[in-house]
């Protein structure tokens, strides 16, 4: 009964956009956004109270969103904001719900058990807790070439504290003098640099594995190098990147001036997973601007740049902040 009064409310499974205050109040939560959120007056104002997120991806079943809302109120959790994908004629179930808690009532390795006793029993494909207060900051290196937009973008983010990133260090197959942008913010923050000189023959994979395995994700900042299959399968982890185009349409290098040639109205960014085959890996966000007959070469560039900026470090957030997940074999859910 409980799943059916849920699903109504989910509305061409676009919730909790179009759920409205009632049903949220029906069913115990309200939709804020983390950024913006200040506790509420009443029981749940401590100011000892710490935020979490988890996602959930399981085959579909009766009952699952009540055992996910029984698990985090049963340890005296409050659920501020849920989100629910259940595709048509594909029996799998997706969640992303954000919580606040008491961790002197609910210890952060009890949370750790009970959501793990919670993916036995629907036997989930994929279940993630993350508690940003407590938890370290997720490890990332940077690959970058010649360019710098996309790289200085992420490392101004980052110092600025608008990234929730750990970055180790930065790998490139151009060398920088001391005094240029680049280094002096990595010098300010003690982030190594490490140029690795490429060649056709030798793409320096091997070096590149040594620097980056272990760590929790791999950015790619314009790194205009194709990373092999056995990089990718030794790697075993995710491999964000930037393309100067809307894939599927403009793959591999030049992307701006394949668009100008072809004469588009608008131009744009993708940010994507890497996978084996060049620039078809599963889509994570994509973003556009208009373009007219008075645009040049030049200015389709310095637009494509400013669009891969913002594209590379929205993917970048929504993936630290669990909104990402699989769906099929080249798809994504972006909560």
């Amino acid at each position: 009964m409980y799943r059916y009064i849920f699903e109504c409310a989910i509305l061409r499974y676009d919730f909790p956009r179009r759920v409205s205050s009632c049903f949220s109040q029906f069913l115990g939560f309200s939709k804020r956004s983390f950024n913006s959120y200040k506790l509420p007056v009443g029981p749940f104002s401590s100011p000892s109270l710490s935020y979490g997120i988890h996602v959930f991806h399981c085959p579909d079943a009766v009952g699952i969103v009540a055992k996910l809302s029984e698990c985090i109120a049963s340890r005296g959790g409050n659920i501020l904001g849920a989100d629910v994908f259940v595709p048509p004629k594909k029996n799998v179930f997706f969640s992303r719900s954000e919580f606040v808690f008491d961790p002197v009532k609910w210890p952060r390795n009890q949370m750790d058990e009970d959501f793990l006793n919670l993916s036995k029993m629907f036997s989930a494909i994929k279940s993630v807790v993350k508690v940003p207060a407590l938890d370290p900051e997720l490890k990332i290196p940077i690959l970058a070439l010649k360019q710098d937009h996309c790289l200085v973008d992420l490392i101004y983010g980052w110092q600025e504290g608008r990234l929730p990133v750990d970055i180790t260090c930065v790998i490139s197959n151009h060398h920088r003098g001391p005094n240029t942008q680049v280094m002096r913010f990595l010098e300010r923050d003690n982030i190594p640099y490490h140029y690795l000189q490429t060649a056709v023959e030798n793409k320096r994979e091997r070096e590149i594995l040594d620097l980056v395995l272990n760590i929790d994700l791999l950015v790619l900042a314009r790194y205009m190098q194709v990373l092999s299959g056995q990089f990718l399968r030794t790697y075993g982890k995710d491999v964000i990147n930037i393309h100067c185009g809307l894939l599927p349409s403009f793959k591999g290098g030049n992307s701006s001036k394949q668009a100008f040639d072809a004469g588009v109205k608008l131009i744009g960014a993708t940010s994507h997973f890497v996978t084996e085959e060049l620039d078809s890996g599963p889509i994570i966000e994509q973003m556009v601007e208009r373009v007219t007959h008075r645009d040049n070469l030049q200015s389709f560039v310095q637009k494509s740049e400013n669009l891969e900026n913002q594209c590379l470090v929205k993917a970048l957030r929504w993936y630290c902040d669990l909104r990402v997940l699989p769906f099929e074999d080249n798809r994504t859910v972006v909560f």
